[in-house]
């Protein structure tokens, strides 16, 4: 038996290593399944992430409905409030679905500082900019226009204020007959007339009788202060109730503006050497004559309004007088006239000291149609 035979047949060599196992090679097919299986679990956290920050802005972003809303909601805004006092006035209401949203609104459109007080009308289920949008429009607010002309009188204002602020007229001609629980301003110690300062209101739905007059007098009072009524009285010699007086009959006396101060200097003339006013304003005033054009007969008409008959100024003014008449009664053009008569249509007015140069010129006025 060959040794060296045995050995090749039944055993290995002490240096020889048995074969290494190939590791098979990935093929195309598995280098997809890898990748495939990355991407679902990029995915995963992908998804997982949207789903959180969707969790979280739902938490962060206030909620907002969608469109212009239905409906109607009247609401009120207040003097001095925010956008934040704003915000929750309109979610309490229902207008829109959240303060939050409403604030987010206002941030992002400058114009929101620009809302005014009074009240509103908006809709139920509002998106918050569109709400926004409704509050910086005049048309949806509910406030009544209320125009006060210059030389207005008492009942006409009255009237005004009934009409235009649908306030009751038997309220509002009760509240004037008791002046005294108006707060009326020490220059008006007669009544209203003539301190209801003519001006433009704005008075919230609701607003009373007592309210309205109050802000009108309210107005008179701040009026008197700029053109210095109280200390521009003291130095004519006058009562402010005077003057105030004075400047009423310049309203329906002077046919523009810019002659209040001569008119005026006309009425101190005549009041200084004891002459009478006679002036058709003040007969106008007690029998409503409205043509413009006063008859002989109504110079005869019996009461001390009429100055024609009584020496001085009226018991009252006669009419509401705006600040022009109210500076010119305070500060009279200088000049020596007693006499005026507006000779066109257009309010061109002649001043005289002599009464030959006045009847002249009242000619003049006869044939142009205007006295």
């Amino acid at each position: 038996m060959s040794v060296h035979g045995d050995l090749g047949l039944g055993l290995r060599h002490e240096d020889e290593r048995p074969p290494r196992k190939r590791r098979p090679r990935a093929t195309g097919m598995g280098r997809a399944a890898v990748i495939a299986v990355v991407l679902v679990g990029l995915l995963a956290v992908v998804g997982a992430g949207v789903f959180g920050v969707r969790a979280v802005s739902r938490r962060l972003i206030p909620g907002d409905y969608k469109g212009a809303g239905t409906g109607a909601v009247t609401v009120q805004v207040r003097t001095g409030e925010t956008a934040s006092d704003i915000a929750a006035t309109l979610s309490e209401a229902k207008v829109v679905k959240t303060a939050g949203a409403f604030r987010r609104a206002a941030v992002d459109d400058k114009r929101s500082g620009g809302i005014q007080p009074g009240y509103y009308r908006l809709r139920s289920g509002m998106s918050a900019s569109a709400a926004l949008t409704l509050l910086l429009s005049p048309s949806a607010r509910l406030n009544s226009r209320v125009v006060i002309p210059e030389g207005t009188t008492l009942p006409v204002a009255l009237q005004t204020l009934a009409s235009e602020a649908h306030i009751s007229l038997p309220a509002l001609q009760q509240a004037a007959a008791s002046p005294a629980g108006l707060g009326l301003p020490a220059q008006c110690r007669g009544g209203l007339e003539g301190c209801l300062f003519p001006a433009t209101y704005r008075l919230a739905p609701g607003t009373t009788a007592t309210a309205a007059l109050r802000e009108m007098l309210d107005r008179f009072a701040q009026a008197g202060d700029s053109v210095g009524l109280a200390a521009g009285a003291t130095a004519l010699h006058l009562t402010p109730y005077q003057v105030i007086t004075v400047a009423s009959l310049l309203e329906k006396e002077a046919r523009l503006p810019a002659d209040f101060p001569k008119v005026a200097r006309v009425v101190y003339n005549r009041l200084a050497i004891g002459q009478h006013l006679q002036l058709d304003s003040t007969v106008v005033y007690i029998t409503k004559n409205r043509t413009g054009k006063v008859s002989k007969a109504e110079t005869l008409a019996p009461s001390a309004y009429n100055t024609y008959l009584h020496p001085g100024l009226p018991p009252t003014p006669i009419d509401s007088p705006g600040e022009a008449a109210l500076r010119a009664a305070l500060h009279p053009a200088a000049g020596n006239w007693l006499y005026f008569v507006a000779i066109d249509k257009s309010g061109r007015t002649m001043f005289s000291h002599d009464y030959a140069d006045f009847t002249k010129w009242k000619l003049v006025g006869k044939r142009n149609g205007v006295v």
